[in-house]
């Protein structure tokens, strides 16, 4: 027998779609500048940030595969904005670091994400700005803890 979807649920779930929606247009297309994806923002502003980054430390960060997060890196190695290279002190370590274009890129695509969220936030009343950030982090919580659960049922 097909169980029915409760009208709260299904308000979740119509949530749960518009968010991965927009997070799909963020993490897709080069929505900022300089033909650059939000995770390729990502895996620069990370190895900035450091100087110097493994590749098995960005893994972490990233929460991927590690072939995923070799796929990540070839594309910004490719264009010339992250030189990749054996560790000197482990011959199975890779290291990252960023070119003198992948530092520019960075630091212009840092202005136009400024600029992004600026938006983003602009398009929410001041007075509601904190509430809304408070249950979009509750919201998150609730939905990893979720999955934590379910992945232990499988």
């Amino acid at each position: 027998m097909c169980q029915q979807i409760s009208a709260n649920n299904r308000e979740i779930l119509s949530i749960i779609s518009g968010v991965s929606r927009a997070l799909r247009c963020c993490q897709q297309e080069p929505v900022f500048c300089e033909d650059v994806t939000f995770s390729q923002f990502f895996i620069l502003d990370r190895v900035g940030e450091k100087g110097t980054l493994r590749l098995a430390e960005l893994h972490e960060i990233l929460s991927v595969d590690k072939s995923t997060t070799t796929r990540l890196v070839t594309p910004l190695v490719n264009q010339g904005l992250v030189l990749r290279k054996k560790s000197k002190d482990d011959s199975r370590a890779i290291i990252l670091k960023l070119t003198q274009k992948g530092k520019r890129i960075r630091e212009k695509v840092l202005v136009c994400l400024s600029e992004f969220l600026d938006n983003v936030e602009n398009g929410i009343p001041q007075e509601k700005r904190a509430h809304v950030y408070e249950s979009v982090r509750l919201f998150l919580d609730a939905i990893q803890r979720a999955c934590a659960v379910d992945q232990c049922r499988s």
